[in-house]
């Protein structure tokens, strides 16, 4: 598999003439989104003398931590959260930034790898959750660790099995046979692109959501020819519009557990708001490929996607509720995507590197029934036992058996949400749930051990390749784990309320602020779900202040949310581990960054709109 120097190309290779990038949306700079720096290799010796000091740096920084907590006294008290702390709101919004800002400008400003990015970005929420918001330095060090355990678990305990079993779908031969097929369902790369990306990928954020649609159908596009930074990135785009009812809909689940807002109702608003965003989402995926003028080439396929996905989605949300709205919506998606292209081909064929390939096009012999249920047996598994283990009765059959909840002794609930953020001071839960057996990873890692006995490798061989696998992602589990403690320390110090309180001061324009905020929440969380916990009773509170409607604002956070799905740090990552990208974080950051920016900004008129417009609010809130 190419490396990341071998990825992006601006000009066609075979005639020199330079073709349409990524970048050819007008959004976009000129500057190549896909071009990584070069690397200068370093001696043995230099590397050897690197690690050692790496290693002392690791062990003094332990030590030190390890000391600092064994001094500290035990709280006699929960410890109040302050949302105000330099006695001025701006300036207080502006230090609680400051982690994501110093991560963000450390990635895509100055290409720092991703797991030294990080590591900077808790040095500097601790700072900020120490010096400035006063937090005691045992709660700060207890969120430090509880974040760090759930970047390894559940989050990487997705990754990890997924390119295990990639890698054993390539070692085993069926992977090209799958390039093969869906090549034979088109060999036109924007439609490959437009069924991996968008439809199938959607179908993996419905029946689990965290991570795995980026991982899967990143490493998927690799195998059909898309450069490994592109695949990331594009995989990345792509997966918006489902994060609100990702996991069976544990967003709006979690939402509704927050706000005491009906479920049905927030799920037919959410789904309103979304539905557009469903037909826009796949053509704005394409124009970012490969350009206007080739999008437009295509743009009945992408309307049959996008559209049949859309008014799946408001229908199920709208009748059903938000369970299986996803899952739905992308098998019907799929299924008259597949159908369409049987009888509509595009005028020209561009391959993965978005090069006219249409009169030296040599299709594949029709593959047999036998050949696509061989290439397709380890996806087909992989999707059984994700769908069972997100089955709640499932999976809460699973906790019954080896469910292992550890509260946290000293961080659980002694820390103090307090108004405005909340009606009534709450306390917080710092609870790790190592439910390992109903996790999604184990369904999924499980999937891949079936799949390897099935394409008849040996264990031992197996074996060998998942020791490699952990071998290859080690500095994305240091990322991850990183990322998730910066998110733990501004949840569990306060910083991310500061936030929203400042976005809530904007009044007649909150409509569109308050959109922003489940932006923001998503981006520094990673998690849609994360952010309609955190922000959720803010949104319901203020709309009410502002006589706006608590269901459109709580819905607003969500459907925000999954525009900044793409920018967290955390789905960047694991976007770049599984296109074996990674230390090109930086790349994809600033390819994804405006596009999500913008998305955001267009569900938060949406939004205003039907805030401030009486039809569009009977409309969308009956």
């Amino acid at each position: 598999m190419s490396g990341p120097e071998n990825s992006d190309k601006v000009s066609d290779p075979a005639t020199g003439h330079s073709v349409e990038s990524v970048t050819a949306a007008p959004i976009l700079t000129e500057e190549p989104a896909f071009t990584p720096p070069q690397q200068q290799h370093p001696t043995q010796p230099a590397k050897r003398k690197h690690k050692l000091a790496s290693i002392a740096i690791t062990v003094a920084v332990l030590g030190t931590v390890a000391l600092l907590f064994t001094q500290t006294p035990h709280l006699a008290s929960p410890w109040q959260q302050s949302y105000d702390p330099a006695h001025s709101w701006l300036l207080s919004a502006a230090l609680a930034a400051l982690p994501l800002i110093v991560l963000m400008v450390a990635m895509a400003g100055l290409r720092i790898k991703g797991h030294v990015a990080a590591l900077l970005g808790v040095a500097t929420a601790l700072a900020m959750a120490l010096i400035v918001f006063h937090m005691p330095v045992r709660l700060a060090l207890l969120a430090t660790g509880l974040g760090a355990g759930y970047g390894l678990f559940p989050i990487c305990w997705i990754v990890v099995p997924v390119l295990f079993l990639y890698q054993l779908t390539v070692r085993s031969g069926r992977f090209a046979q799958l390039q093969d097929c869906l090549v034979g369902v088109t060999p036109d790369g924007r439609l490959q692109l437009l069924l991996i990306a968008f439809s199938f990928g959607a179908f993996f954020e419905g029946a689990s959501g965290f991570g795995t649609p980026v991982a899967v159908c990143g490493t998927i596009l690799i195998g059909l020819g898309f450069p490994p930074l592109q695949a990331a990135g594009l995989a990345l785009l792509a997966n918006t519009a489902p994060v609100a009812f990702g996991a069976l809909g544990t967003p709006i689940v979690a939402l509704h557990g927050v706000t005491n807002l009906d479920t049905l109702l927030l799920a037919r608003v959410i789904g309103r708001i979304l539905a557009p965003f469903c037909v826009l989402v796949p053509f704005w995926l394409i124009w970012a490929y490969a350009g206007f003028s080739a999008m437009l080439e295509i743009w009945p396929a992408i309307l049959v996607a996008g559209g049949s996905y859309g008014t799946a989605l408001l229908l199920v949300s709208t009748f059903h509720g938000p369970w299986l709205a996803d899952v739905a919506a992308s098998v019907i998606s799929m299924a008259f995507l597949i159908a369409f292209l049987q009888v509509w081909k595009p005028k020209r064929v561009l391959n993965a590197a978005r090069r006219d390939v249409t009169h030296e096009l040599c299709l594949p012999e029709a593959s047999t029934t036998k050949i696509i249920l061989r290439a397709a047996l380890p996806w087909i598994i992989l999707t059984v036992c994700v769908v069972l283990w997100g089955l709640p009765r499932f999976s809460q059959a699973l906790d019954a058996i080896a469910g292992i909840k550890i509260p946290i002794n000293g961080l659980h609930q002694m820390v103090l949400r307090m108004p405005p953020a909340v009606p009534v001071p709450a306390a917080e839960t710092a609870v790790f749930n190592f439910n390992w057996l109903s996790a999604t990873g184990t369904g999924i890692f499980l999937a891949a051990i079936l799949a390897g006995l099935l394409m008849g490798m040996q264990l031992r061989a197996m074996g060998k390749v998942f020791l490699e696998t952990l071998v290859s992602v080690r500095f994305t589990l240091v990322t991850i784990a990183a990322l998730m403690a910066i998110g733990f320390i501004t949840r569990y110090c306060g910083m991310d309320a500061t936030l929203g309180l400042a976005f809530a001061r904007t009044g007649a324009f909150y409509p569109f602020f308050g959109t922003l905020i489940g932006w923001i929440g998503t981006a520094s969380t990673g998690s849609d779900t994360s952010s309609n916990v955190l922000f959720g009773s803010l949104q319901k509170l203020t709309a009410q202040q502002l006589n706006i409607s608590p269901y459109l604002m709580a819905s607003a956070n969500s459907a925000g949310g999954v525009m900044g799905k793409m920018v967290a740090p955390q789905s960047i990552v694991v976007a770049t581990t599984a296109t074996e990208s990674y230390g090109s974080e930086g790349n994809i950051l600033r390819f994804v960054f405006l596009h999500s920016v913008a998305l955001a900004c267009l569900v938060g008129l949406v939004v205003s709109a039907i805030a401030y417009w009486a039809p569009l609010t009977r409309l969308f809130l009956r």
